[in-house]
């Protein structure tokens, strides 16, 4: 043997020596590594996107890459009890209560960028930094709270979803199995990136309600007075009106669901910068969705006089003051968020359950074997289906102890979000400027402040 060939295979033995040295280090990062994070790699999220911006692309394709989290946590915050509650406020109130809207839109910006900053420093979800930063039973607590509150969610989703197809004469027992049984598919068999567009794709049938809120012809000088400028309520029902918006707009399930989620995408701190276009989009979109429902229920039912109970009262009640398109659009409208957030939220519970269990948690897991994500998603799923399902039944006194639940763990939830931000051990240097912070605890004291008049108002209206 030559030198020459001696020097090659000794240069070989060694590459093939780094190469299995770094086979079996990559192979136990993954054996430590949650199973999620694993999927991920061996099946891929929006890869194409992924490739263009790590191969330094433009703007748009840098966006496309983190789309998503922002968008969908916002838009399902829309939901059947979110659009009954914009048309209560309209219907009720008229224009005078407006300006809470804006204001909740600027507090779901600032606390979805905390979450979704959180996510992607810690990689973990918001049950699991809680077990991690204060131990597992308040872990527990987390997903028992959770569950409470968001099991009667779910069951307004579907009603929802009755609701709509009740329009069209389509009843209860048959369209609410069939909406759950898709849904479940879709979630269980999906990919991650394939169940992400056909949320993103669902989600755009509520641009109807602005439309529809053009339709309805209000007076835009008042609309924009009134949106601008704080007027207080008149009574304790205008408190409650301003308590129910903030807490349909802040709901503790769409700030879990927007940071697990980040971190079910691999959101990363580098990727922070087009993940706020994400979340300020999202956001502002569900700002200007619920200030059109609000303005067409003002427009029309506030000034003829006509009471609502929910949101199916408000588009059969709309058809003859603005005619049947509008009451076509509210109604399909209504259709598009109860079948998002149909899905969303018991993926945000499913999320939490697994989380606290410690379970892997993400859309991209094997769904041929068992997993207690997806078993949690479809428990939850027929649970919810079989409640709205029976004839008869009142869902109202499950529904207001959801809200109830929601109210409650609200304050607890911008305040870990506030802590967990500012802590270098669980975010390292994406910790938060002194000035966010300040204005962040300022957000949380407007919060508090809300939660506690609904709770004097109800008080004193129980004495009364």
């Amino acid at each position: 043997m030559s030198v020459k060939s001696y020097k090659n295979n000794q240069a070989i033995g060694r590459l093939r020596g780094l190469h299995d040295t770094l086979y079996h280090a990559a192979k136990k990062r993954h054996a430590h590594a949650p199973l999620h994070g694993v999927a991920h790699q061996r099946r891929g999220i929006a890869r194409k996107f992924n490739q263009y911006r790590s191969a330094g692309a433009g703007a748009i394709a840098s966006l496309l890459a983190v789309l998503g989290p922002g968008m969908l946590a916002g838009l399902s915050d829309d939901d059947p009890a979110g659009i009954t509650t914009y048309s209560l406020l309209g219907t009720d109130h008229g224009y005078r209560l407006l300006w809470i809207i804006p204001a909740s839109t600027i507090l779901l910006v600032y606390f979805h960028l905390l979450a979704v900053r959180i996510g992607a420093a810690s990689g973990k979800g918001f049950v699991a930094i809680i077990r991690q930063r204060w131990g597992v039973r308040m872990g527990y607590f987390a997903v028992i709270g959770l569950l409470l509150a968001n099991f009667g969610t779910i069951c307004a989703e579907y009603a929802g979803i009755s609701a709509a197809a009740s329009l069209v004469g389509i009843p209860s027992w048959l369209s609410t199995p069939i909406a759950g049984l898709l849904i479940s598919l879709v979630v269980v068999l999906g990919s991650f990136h394939r169940v992400e567009v056909v949320l993103l794709v669902i989600s755009s049938s509520l641009a109807l309600y602005i439309v529809d809120g053009i339709l309805a012809g209000p007076d835009w000088s008042l609309v924009l007075h009134h949106s601008l400028i704080p007027s207080m309520p008149l009574n304790n029902a205008g408190w409650i009106a301003i308590t129910a918006t903030l807490g349909t707009t802040l709901a503790p399930w769409g700030l879990a669901f927007i940071q697990s989620y980040a971190v079910d995408k691999k959101i990363t701190v580098a990727d922070l910068r087009w993940e706020r276009v994400d979340v300020i989009i999202g956001s502002l979109l569900t700002g200007v969705i619920g200030l059109s429902i609000a303005v067409a229920c003002a427009a029309t039912l506030h000034q003829a006089g006509i009471p609502i109970e929910d949101a199916r009262d408000a588009a059969i009640a709309l058809q003859p003051l603005a005619g049947s398109f509008a009451t076509v659009l509210f109604g399909a409208g209504l259709l598009g968020a109860s079948l998002l957030a149909a899905a969303i939220v018991p993926l945000a519970t499913a999320y939490s359950i697994a989380e606290g269990i410690g379970a892997p948690a993400s859309l991209d897991l094997d769904s041929h074997h068992f997993q207690y994500f997806y078993a949690a998603f479809v428990g939850l799923t027929v649970a919810a289906v079989s409640v709205v399902s029976l004839p008869g039944l009142s869902l109202i006194p499950l529904i207001y102890l959801s809200q109830v639940v929601n109210a409650v763990l609200l304050p607890f939830h911008v305040v870990a979000l506030q802590i967990l931000v500012s802590d270098p051990k669980v975010v390292g240097t994406a910790k938060i400027g002194r000035v966010a912070t300040i204005l962040g605890w300022a957000g949380v004291a407007l919060t508090i402040a809300c939660i506690i008049a609904l709770a004097v108002s109800w008080i004193s209206d129980q004495v009364m």
